[in-house]
């Protein structure tokens, strides 16, 4: 089974365009119970990535990306494919998620 990835990229501070919304970290939070009920036998993991602090060159890339105004926080990325960003919708994610669960390609594994 090939494990699904999501990184959530944020910030301690919200957007000004954002004030009503949850936080990042938050929406990690929430995005993570709400698939883990929805997709129980899949491998799926969660990652949340403060832009002020990224670890990995990846991570330094979207942060960056972030931070130049090229994208709003939170920005879901889902094994490496930008999937949302700002308010983000449940719908359009967990049809991303069945898209690759239901991949021929991973049957195969």
């Amino acid at each position: 089974m090939i494990a699904i990835r999501l990184t959530v990229y944020g910030a301690e501070q919200k957007c000004a365009s954002c004030v009503h919304l949850p936080s990042a970290l938050e929406t990690k939070e929430w995005l993570e119970a709400a698939l883990l009920r929805k997709f129980p036998d899949e491998a799926l993991e969660f990652h949340y990535v403060d832009i002020e602090h990224p670890n990995s060159e990846e991570e330094r890339l979207y942060a960056e990306a972030i931070l130049n105004d090229e994208y709003f926080y939170p920005l879901l990325v889902l094994n490496g494919e930008i999937v949302a960003e700002g308010n983000p919708s449940l719908k359009q994610i967990t049809k991303k998620v069945e898209e690759l669960t239901t991949s021929p390609s991973r049957e195969m594994l």
